[in-house]
């Protein structure tokens, strides 16, 4: 299915859990619903082999954007400046954020920006409810600017692919992530520095490379639970929670995946590691993961969680 005209098919399909290719002003996006965690994984799959990265939510207006995180009024000065347009913001989750904590990465912030695209933005109204939306293409490759090259790459793993003609901007969006109150431009992007210093009415600082404290794989310790992890587990020990997987699944309530699924898997992987977590559990035992497709993601984070960590 293609073409403008599919847009409430789109929709239909995004409520079922599938994925979407839909045109932004940037880039073409791979779209799921955001607030479902199985669906936030079928993207990460979809693109391949990802490290987890946050995915940016998409939403039809400010005030949508404001129900989901905690907008400084600096922030919101920039959302009302650029929005519709090629700018994220980077802001604290509200404590009844619905978006699923896998495309936060199991971080306490949000990415959310406002597409000026007409076919994006009526999808978003149709939908009703965040959409990721990464770059329409296998990691690694060049990022698509029309249908033809989302159809070249992910025809196959996509149920609706929107042709809404060429990006017109054809970078990914600038991001601006309010952290500890202060602006920090994250990454360049649509919307040129200058001009959000001129939005803000002061200059912004940037991001460097040596140092992401808020980018997924670059902390040795990243979404670290109050309990211990302890990696590779057959079998739980004396006082472990055990979270089990494919084989490894029979020793208690927490499973990953029962049939072996890394889909699934990670769909599940931050709401099991909080729903763990609350019990007051001081050790959680882990079953082996497989190193391969999601697997290897999975993987990353869990080793970050059981990282050492200051104290």
């Amino acid at each position: 299915m293609d073409g403008q005209t599919d847009i409430p098919k789109a929709a239909e399909a995004l409520t079922r859990g599938e994925l979407v290719a839909f045109p932004t002003e940037t880039v073409y996006g791979l779209g799921g619903d955001a607030t479902n965690d199985a669906a936030v994984a079928r993207v990460y799959a979809a693109k391949g082999r990802p490290s987890f990265n946050p995915l940016i939510s998409h939403v039809p207006d400010a005030e949508a954007a404001f129900a989901l995180g905690d907008f400084s009024e600096d922030a919101k000065k920039l959302a009302h400046a650029f929005w519709p347009g090629p700018l994220t913001l980077v802001v604290p989750r509200v404590a009844a954020c619905p978006v699923s904590l896998l495309a936060s990465a199991g971080l306490p912030t949000i990415a959310i920006r406002v597409p000026r695209h007409p076919v994006a933005l009526t999808l978003l109204k149709i939908f009703g409810k965040p959409v990721v939306g990464p770059s329409a293409n296998p990691s690694g490759r060049i990022s698509p600017t029309t249908a033809d090259h989302v159809r070249r790459t992910l025809s196959g793993k996509v149920s609706v692919i929107l042709d809404g003609g060429p990006s017109k901007v054809g970078v990914e969006s600038t991001v601006v992530g309010f952290l500890d109150g202060k602006p920090l431009l994250l990454r360049p992007g649509g919307i040129a520095k200058a001009d959000i210093e001129r939005g803000l009415g002061m200059p912004i600082d940037v991001q460097g490379h040596a140092a992401r404290p808020h980018a997924p794989g670059q902390l040795a310790s990243h979404y670290a639970p109050h309990a211990e992890l302890r990696l590779n587990a057959d079998a739980p020990q004396a006082g472990e929670a055990y979270l089990g997987f494919g084989p490894f699944h029979a020793h208690g309530p927490f499973t990953l995946s029962a049939t072996g699924d890394l889909t699934e898997a990670a769909a599940n992987l931050f709401r099991l590691l909080h729903d763990i977590d609350a019990t007051g559990v001081a050790r959680i035992a882990v079953a082996p993961i497989p190193h391969h497709g999601l697997g290897d993601a999975i993987n990353d984070r869990l080793s970050r969680a059981a990282a050492p960590r200051d104290t």
